[in-house]
This record gives C-alpha cells, sequence and structure tokens, in this order.
C-alpha cells in the first residue's frame, strides 16, 4: 500500500490519507470544492463542482494519472435539486469519459460544502508492472 500526497489538491483536514494505491486501484478520499492555493471555497455549486474535479485531478496527479482512468466516482449533493446543474459540469469536465457513478443526497457535507466527490481510478498496466518489478528486486535483496 502506497499512500498519495499532492500539492495540487487542498491538504486533507483530518487523520486519513487524500489517496491510496493498493494493488492495482488508487482509491482518492473525498474532495471539495476548496482552491488548494486560496484554501477557500468557490461560490456556487458549479464553481463547487468543477474546483472538486480538478482537486480529484491533483490527487491523481500523485500518482501519475489523470481523470480518465478514473473508473468510479461517489457523488454527495447537499441538495439533489442542484443535481443538474452538478451533472452538466461532470459531463463537460470528464469529456466522453463515462466512469460508473453513484449520487447521493446527504444532510450536511464537511466545511459546509456543496459537493463532495471521491474516486477509483485504475493504474496503467505499465505502472502495475514497475511496481512489481521493485517489488521483486526489494524481495530478492532481503533474502
Amino acid at each position: 500500500m502506497k499512500f498519495i500526497t499532492s500539492a495540487k489538491a487542498p491538504k486533507v483536514v483530518g487523520p486519513y490519507s487524500m489517496g491510496v494505491i493498493a494493488g492495482n486501484l488508487v482509491f482518492c478520499s473525498g474532495q471539495v470544492g476548496k482552491d488548494p492555493k486560496t484554501n477557500t471555497f468557490r461560490e456556487g455549486i458549479e464553481k463547487q463542482t468543477l474546483q472538486t474535479l480538478k482537486n480529484l485531478e491533483g490527487v491523481l496527479s500523485g500518482a501519475k494519472l489523470g481523470k480518465k482512468d478514473i473508473v468510479k466516482t461517489t457523488v454527495y449533493l447537499k441538495n439533489v435539486t442542484d443535481f443538474p446543474k452538478m451533472n452538466a459540469v461532470y459531463e463537460k469536465f470528464f469529456d466522453g469519459h463515462k466512469p460508473a457513478r453513484a449520487t447521493v443526497e446527504v444532510a450536511r457535507l464537511p466545511q459546509d460544502a456543496l459537493v463532495e466527490i471521491e474516486a477509483i481510478a485504475v493504474l496503467k498496466t505499465s505502472q502495475v508492472k514497475q511496481r512489481e518489478t521493485v517489488r521483486n528486486k526489494i524481495n530478492n535483496v532481503s533474502r
């Protein structure tokens, strides 16, 4: 297991990791619409959704991945009536890429965010092979 950090996403606010690589999967913790440079929220659901997705992309960059490597997202909305606006931004951001997705309305989100999105991505085959090669070298040295 490897932990991911990235300056391209807001710092975590609790005892968890931005992301974790386990096997060939990358699990990204939920991101919100906070600008990592100013540490302030964007205004409105569209801007928060776009910033949230950019933050996820930032976390993935820490594993040398991008949005096209995402296979599943979970979207948490404070208000389900924001779904059409969130969905339009989401669709434009992914530009034809369609990961599996669940969307859930919640009573409240951390820091009073309007939207939070978590993601699962898959490492590229070359990255998996590289990790296996390194692991094999380590195992051979320790024998």
